[in-house]
């Protein structure tokens, strides 16, 4: 069956334009939240600043740990029912999060919501891998992470206007209407993807197996730990930023700008990515990019103990962190997946299972730690940049460049 039996109506144009949206329900999901951390706070009676934090790693634990169950899921029952239940999960998660009364009923049901959305990030990657191959995969999955990676320069702008209208509460009606109308989108126009012969069993052994297969390759297993302690300085900086721009620099209404123009740099940084690859090696590129990482986190801490950084400096070391992020983070998944071979997909649900719940926690960890200086969230990222180089440091010995 050729690929455009299999699309059928939906086309080429519009199947593309439908896996960005699922993918970017996920990601507004997380950066829209940003600009009403302190409202939501106010509204549900929560007046620790650190603990609304909880919003985001809570949605990204839900994230983490259902991708290791809708991947062996949609290669057993096919791609539609399994995302259409994961997006039904996060539209009703949404909606009970506008009625919400207290915040640890919040905390809750953001971790719904990340369950659910868990289906359309898993799915998603799977429906690109069953239509694509080789080159033409990879075009697909750059618009893909394109949108990840602009996702962060619009969302808490938009999140921020959404605030000027609406309370708090209309950030996840925005949330559950966008997630109902792809959800729709979804029922109406996407066809069964995954051939019959093609499906899997499913069972405790398929899910053991993926983490089977990852414990066993260690240099598979250094990359996604590596990934993992990088992904967990991301969101403390995620979870810790609007304090320390509000809070500390007193940035207000501009905290969105700020956000936005460190998510552009992001997107330079990973179009630099793909214009060295080919010249310099993902592993070379990815290895000089976690250097560098790690010696602007040095200076963001020294600066932070000589009570010596202005919010210029820390924009712009935080510049630096955001464009050597994006040379590394993908350079790693695909280095991680290198020795894997056939097993790719089951794998790759262990791989996003593990960064994920590992980032989430230990990032969600880091931010707990604020104290209105820049100092924790720069020496939880600097600890976790130096573990990351020790296991590629150990990988590197074994590999050749």
């Amino acid at each position: 069956m050729t690929t455009s039996k299999l699309i059928g109506r939906l086309g080429r144009v519009e199947f593309i334009v439908l896996i960005a949206a699922l993918i970017a329900i996920n990601a507004v999901a997380i950066d829209i939240m940003l600009p009403g951390l302190q409202q939501i706070g106010a509204g549900l009676g929560e007046p620790d600043p650190n603990r609304r934090q909880l919003v985001i790693p809570a949605y990204m634990l839900g994230f983490g740990i259902l991708q290791i169950v809708f991947g062996p899921l949609s290669d057993r029952y096919g791609r539609r029912k399994p995302l259409l239940v994961g997006l039904v999960i996060y539209c009703i998660a949404a909606l009970s999060a506008y009625t919400v009364t207290d915040f640890n009923s919040l905390v809750f049901l953001r971790f719904v919501q990340g369950a659910g959305a868990a289906a359309s990030a898993v799915i998603a990657t799977a429906l690109v891998r069953d239509l694509f191959v080789g080159d033409e995969m990879a075009k697909t999955m750059s618009f893909v992470f394109m949108v990840l990676m602009l996702s962060p320069i619009f969302a808490p702008g938009l999140g921020q206007m959404l605030l000027v209208v609406l309370d708090w509460r209309g950030l996840f009606l925005f949330m559950a209407g966008l997630g109902m109308l792809v959800t729709l989108w979804v029922w109406l126009r996407l066809p069964e993807t995954l051939k019959p012969e093609d499906r899997r069993p499913f069972g405790l052994k398929s899910i053991v197996e993926g983490f089977g297969i990852v414990f066993s390759n260690h240099v598979a297993l250094s990359y996604i730990l590596a990934g993992a302690f990088l992904f967990a300085g991301l969101i403390a900086f995620l979870t810790s930023s609007q304090q320390i721009y509000v809070g500390i620099y007193g940035v207000g209404m501009w905290f969105p700008a700020f956000f936005a123009a460190g998510g552009a740099v992001s997107a330079v940084g990973g179009f630099a990515n793909t214009q060295l690859m080919n010249r310099y090696g993902m592993r070379r590129l990815s290895h000089l990019a976690l250097y560098v990482f790690s010696a602007a986190t040095a200076l963001m801490l020294l600066l932070g103990f000589l009570h010596m950084i202005p919010v210029w400096a820390f924009f712009a070391l935080s510049a630096v962190q955001f464009f050597t992020f994006s040379m590394i983070m993908p350079n790693f998944g695909a280095l991680a997946m290198e020795p894997l071979g056939e097993v790719a997909g089951t794998a790759a649900s262990a791989q996003g299972f593990l960064q994920m719940v590992l980032g989430a926690g230990i990032g969600a960890f880091i931010g707990q730690m604020y104290n209105t200086t820049t100092i924790p969230l720069a020496l939880g990222m600097l600890v976790l940049a130096l573990l990351a180089m020790g296991l590629i440091s150990f990988t590197a010995r074994e590999v050749p460049a």
